[in-house]
C-alpha cells in the first residue's frame, strides 16, 4: 500500500490546500493530511480545529485520513508508516525552501521521498495568511476557503469582536 503524507498548518484550508488534496490522493492508496502542531506561530484556529474542519471538508475522499502532529516530520511519517512526502509550490521561493526541507528529511530518513505539486494556476497565489488578512479587514474570502472555514473565521471574529465576514 502506497502511504504519503501532506503536511502542513491549516490555519485556515484553502482551496489551494485542497487542490493538492484531491490531486495527490488520486496517487496515493492513502493520504495522511498531517496538521502541525507548530509552537512558533500564533494560529487562528487551535490544532484540534484545525483537524475538525478538515475532516469536514474532505469527508468525500475516502482514502484521506487527518491526524494532528508535532515535532519532525520525518518521526510522524515514520509513524504513519508512509513512504512519501507531499508538498504543494507555488511559486520558485516555495521551491528553494521545500527543495532545502526535502533534501534534510531524505538525509535523516534515507528512504523517504518528497513528491511536488504545482498548485493549479487558479490558486498560485493563495496563501493561509491572505485569506487571514483579507477577512480581518472584513474581505470576501468565499473565494479561497470552503464555507466551513468562514463560518469558524466568523464565530471567531464575533468572539473577538472584530470585522464580520
Amino acid at each position: 500500500m502506497l502511504r504519503a503524507v501532506y503536511p502542513g498548518s491549516f490555519d485556515p484550508v484553502t482551496f489551494g490546500h485542497l487542490d493538492i488534496i484531491t490531486r495527490s490522493a488520486k496517487l496515493v492508496d492513502e493520504l495522511i493530511v498531517g496538521v502541525l502542531v507548530n509552537n512558533a506561530k500564533s494560529p487562528l484556529f487551535s490544532v484540534e480545529e484545525r483537524v475538525k474542519i478538515l475532516e469536514k471538508t474532505v469527508e468525500n475522499i475516502p482514502n484521506v485520513k487527518v491526524i494532528p502532529f508535532e515535532g519532525l516530520l520525518v518521526e510522524f511519517v515514520r509513524k504513519m508508516e508512509a513512504q512519501m512526502v507531499v508538498r504543494g509550490l507555488r511559486a520558485i521561493t516555495d521551491f528553494e525552501y521545500e527543495l532545502q526541507m526535502a533534501q534534510t528529511n531524505h538525509k535523516l530518513e534515507p528512504e523517504l521521498e518528497t513528491i511536488f505539486l504545482t498548485t493549479s494556476l487558479e490558486y498560485s497565489y493563495l496563501s493561509s495568511s491572505t485569506v487571514k488578512e483579507v477577512a480581518a479587514f472584513g474581505g470576501d474570502i468565499s473565494q479561497f476557503v470552503p464555507h466551513i472555514v468562514i463560518e469558524r473565521m466568523q464565530e471567531k471574529m464575533d468572539k473577538k469582536g472584530e470585522c464580520k465576514l
